[in-house]
């Protein structure tokens, strides 16, 4: 018998061990299911993280069955009170055509653009939070200061169109969306961050905190005035491989999703 190829260095090699394990869906119906309660589980994630800011902030995943559909979160709903029955599914147009909330028109430009432009990226994340925001200022890439770091070393990139200038305009979507070809994050200079997976949900949102969390770090060297040691770039590709592929994104927003369904009991609602 063939061994099973492993995904990555972090799969058990012992068997019968309790480890996180991709599901296998039977309909388009359970596989939906699964996405949308992700996403709501991304959206509680957000909350804790305090992601927040008024209506601002988005997230996407697109329909099993209909791929020209996406689920979002609805507008001006804070992401603690985002849970299944207030879920929207809208078309690339931003017409609504499930759901009894407005969408966010911004969420719509940037987002449409992207889902329609690549269809084979399945969610997508925009936040406007405090450590992402203020890197996107400086209109730099981020150093591979770390090993965290290094899972975005050759994958993310700055945007300086349209920056600063709010997104309500379908070129503006147009313009960020190209980015999205090779990258999966994107700096959007003087906006913030934008995350794409074409993996999960999951993989979507846990790659958004980490990328503001490598903001973070930044900033943190930039303010002591020490000039850090990069990781090299044969080391760093190296670490990006091993733990910053899709998969190492969707198994690191495992604990996450666990803990925002013990703390949120109401969310599958």
């Amino acid at each position: 018998m063939d061994t099973p190829v492993k995904r990555s260095l972090y799969e058990p090699t012992q068997q019968n061990l309790i480890f996180p394990e991709m599901p296998a869906f039977s309909s388009h119906e359970e596989e939906r299911r699964y996405r949308k309660e992700h996403l709501v589980g991304a959206c509680r994630m957000f909350a804790k993280q305090k992601f927040d800011y008024g209506f601002a902030g988005h997230l996407t995943i697109r329909d099993p069955e209909h791929p020209d559909l996406y689920w979002t979160n609805p507008m001006a709903v804070p992401f603690s009170k985002v849970n299944m029955s207030n879920l929207i599914l809208a078309d690339h147009k931003g017409n609504v055509v499930q759901g009894d909330y407005a969408i966010n028109q911004a969420g719509f430009v940037l987002h449409a653009a992207v889902h329609e432009e690549h269809p084979d990226i399945l969610a997508m994340c925009h936040a406007h939070t405090i450590y992402g925001t203020a890197w996107a200022a400086t209109g730099r890439e981020l150093d591979p200061i770390s090993q965290d770091a290094a899972a975005f070393f050759e994958d993310h990139c700055v945007i300086d169109e349209e920056a600063g200038k709010v997104a309500v305009e379908v070129q503006a979507g147009g313009k960020v969306s190209a980015a999205f070809g090779k990258y999966r994050a994107a700096i959007h200079r003087n906006h913030g961050l934008l995350t794409a997976s074409r993996h999960s949900i999951d993989a979507a949102a846990f790659w958004f905190l980490a990328l503001e969390r490598c903001c973070q770090q930044q900033l943190l060297i930039e303010a002591s005035g020490i000039k850090p040691v990069l990781v090299p770039p044969d080391k760093a590709r190296y670490s990006r491989e091993h733990v910053g592929s899709e998969y190492i994104g969707w198994l690191h927003f495992q604990p996450h999703y666990q803990e925002a369904l013990a703390e949120n009991p109401d969310m599958l609602a």
